[in-house]
């Protein structure tokens, strides 16, 4: 039987439901409407930004990719979406690889069909900054203030990056050999490259005036009152170094270890191979899958020498006998997690990967007890399938269960180790922060990252410019500005005019009302985006054809061949590709020049601006003379920029 017009509700409407009825057009447009409004243009902020932790101006960064923003003359448009892509974020290759991508998960496209592949995108802009050796504009001239930075990961690269881009200079301490924290200590090398990673850190230290005491841990090596004494401010960026035990009787068996531990031993070549048979991590997140992933790659080799514990490895004691790597098998490698696997906290391609390479997954399931044996050594793992009272995991009775282990490592969190830092810590091991990322009661102290509260590594980067930003006006002696509702980094429509020397003209005095031929300000255009995210339901989500996503290819291997299989698993986008997948934005918020507005017009109101004056943010304008109100270029706006809000 046919649907009639009566019954029909578009997929991708405009309208609420139960406002699918078509509207009476002609009267629409030859009578107006009561509401005596005309339209403005009304920048707001995508939620992919929104979710962002660093901030960064993504939709402006896709707008370059995809050819709607042009660079300056003397400039391709790799190296200027790699500038715009910087702005916030110093590290675009690596986040392209590792960030979770919440920017994915609030992409106004998942209404279309799938998310933008902003990772993906970013990663080809950072590779190519990479292969073209891209650099970093020149910093301002010295401040002559001088801030130490402790702690050399990704909040404290991030603080130091952004603060010589204010002027000032900055000393890092670190008590590891190199820089990079949680990046190079945390995550596998097949992840992130370490190439590329001491690229990205190197291009920051290659803005000058950024100073290094590495192997050197402020309060033991350095007191915390010489560094105060020594200079202007200190931003403590010292991370969360140290894992969970398993808060069950037994956890502090020698050979129950914490994936903090797991993953050190193995960025520095500590550990080798495992002399396991069978591992289990107890885990669901990012971290208990970087430690399975490397355990199935690992490898066992098998040993006669009964002291050649596997923690002893992971702690350090014994050196690896290369030539016995060549008899490795594979690890019976056990995953368990609280939630079940479409509700853990890992990404879902990380899962997936990990099925795909051997791992077992037992989800819904807690730990209980650790069993050991005679010597206190851990052999088994008691588990217990669970469920949730008041928020809290509970064993369901009648459930438990045991999982044989040689080497059981908890991934159930991390937490800070401030010895020797005692004056900060709130009594929960973590250091607090006001809303300008503050040490309360310390003043010129300031702090970023996991050690405020476990995060991604995209938050501990967000937190170096903010606190940049405060240091600054401290460092000026100016109070710190109440930061905006939106907290990120904007496109602004001025500084584009500049750039292409359409800069407004210097305001004379004359009338303020009826301007909209005068010189001195944007024509109908406001400015919203550090107030308001926009949803898609202000989209026209009609526009948008179906497009699939373009992701990249993975060389991930699977169970008979992922011992030893540590070349990166992801391979970037091609420039076609990256432009192709860029294309998919839906420029939420602001004009993607598609013309809809002007070719609906039924009053030829809405014009293209010329091309001497038209720039990204003022590609089309009204003429109020002619607009009767109709609002049908609203309703055509794909991105949802255009308000009918100019009138009565």
């Amino acid at each position: 039987m046919s649907t009639t017009d009566e019954d029909m509700n578009l997929t991708f409407r405009k309208f609420k439901d139960g406002e699918s009825r078509r509207r009476d057009w002609k009267n629409a447009i030859f009578k107006a409407d009561t509401s005596h409004k005309c339209p403005v243009y009304v920048h707001r902020t995508p939620p992919c930004q929104g979710s962002c932790p660093a901030g960064e101006d993504i939709r402006g960064w896709l707008q370059i990719v995809r050819g709607v923003e042009k660079p300056p003359q003397d400039m391709s448009w790799q190296e200027y979406a790699f500038r715009r892509s910087t702005d916030a974020n110093p590290f675009p290759s690596v986040m392209g690889r590792v960030c979770p991508a919440p920017c994915e998960s609030g992409c106004n496209r998942n209404e279309v069909e799938e998310f933008v592949g902003i990772n993906s995108v970013e990663q080809y802009i950072g590779d190519t900054a990479f292969h073209e050796q891209f650099t970093f504009d020149a910093p301002p001239p010295l401040s002559g203030k001088h801030v130490a930075i402790v702690g050399g990961g990704p909040g404290g690269m991030s603080a130091a990056y952004h603060l010589r881009r204010l002027g000032h200079a900055a000393t890092i301490f670190d008590d590891h050999e190199e820089l990079g924290g949680m990046m190079m200590y945390g995550i596998p090398e097949y992840r992130v490259p370490r190439e590329i990673l001491r690229h990205e850190m190197d291009r920051i230290l290659g803005l000058g005036d950024i100073h290094l005491r590495l192997k050197t841990r402020v309060g033991r090596d350095v007191s915390m009152e010489e560094v105060e004494n020594e200079f202007d401010a200190v931003v403590w960026a010292v991370g969360c170094q140290t894992g969970r035990k398993l808060p069950v009787p037994g956890g502090d068996a020698p050979n129950c270890i914490t994936g903090v531990d797991f993953l050190e031993a193995f960025n520095t070549g500590r550990m080798g191979a495992l002399t396991t048979e069978r591992i289990i991590c107890v885990g669901g997140g990012d971290t208990s899958i970087d430690v399975v992933s490397v355990a199935r790659r690992l490898g066992r080799i098998d040993t006669e020498n009964v002291t050649d514990h596997p923690e002893d490895r992971i702690h350090g004691y014994v050196a690896h006998d290369s030539a016995m790597s060549a008899v490795r098998t594979g690890a019976d490698v056990t995953l368990t997690s609280l939630f079940p696997k479409e509700e853990m906290t890992a990404a879902e391609h990380e899962v997936h990967d990990a099925l795909n390479e051997g791992v077992t997954i037992m989800d819904g399931v807690m730990p209980v007890e650790v069993i050991q044996d005679d010597s206190g050594r851990a052999t088994a793992l008691k588990m217990a399938r669970c469920e949730f009272v008041d928020n809290a995991p509970t064993p369901v009775e009648g459930t438990e269960f045991v999982l044989e282990a040689d080497l059981i490592v908890s991934a159930i969190g991390q937490g800070g180790d401030l010895e020797g830092l005692e004056a900060l810590d709130n009594g929960r091991g973590f250091i607090d922060k006001d809303p300008f990322y503050h040490v309360p009661g310390r003043e010129g102290h300031f702090v970023v990252g996991d050690i405020i509260r476990p995060h991604l590594l995209t938050t501990a980067i967000g937190h170096g410019a903010m606190a940049a930003d405060s240091i600054d006006h401290f460092l000026r002696h100016q109070q710190p500005i109440k930061r905006p509702r939106v907290d990120v980094h904007h496109f602004d429509l001025l500084h584009k005019l500049q750039e292409t020397g359409l800069e407004p003209e210097p305001y004379g005095g004359e009338q303020t009302r009826g301007t909209s031929a005068a010189g001195f300000a944007v024509h109908n255009y406001e400015d919203r985006s550090s107030q308001e995210i926009i949803s898609h339901e202000r989209l026209f989500k009609g526009h948008f054809a179906y497009t699939p996503r373009i992701r990249r290819r993975e060389h991930g291997p699977g169970a008979d061949e992922v011992i030893g299989h540590f070349a990166e698993r992801m391979e970037g986008l091609s420039e076609e590709q990256a432009r192709a997948e860029a294309n998919r934005c839906m420029s939420c918020g602001l004009c993607f020049e598609c013309d809809n507005c002007v070719i609906y017009c039924p009053q030829t109101a809405v014009y293209r601006v010329p091309k001497s004056e038209k720039a990204t943010g003022r590609y089309v304008a009204t003429d109020y003379s002619r607009c009767v109100g109709c609002h049908v270029c609203a309703d055509v706006c794909p991105t949802g920029y255009i308000d009918m809000a100019m009138g009565e």
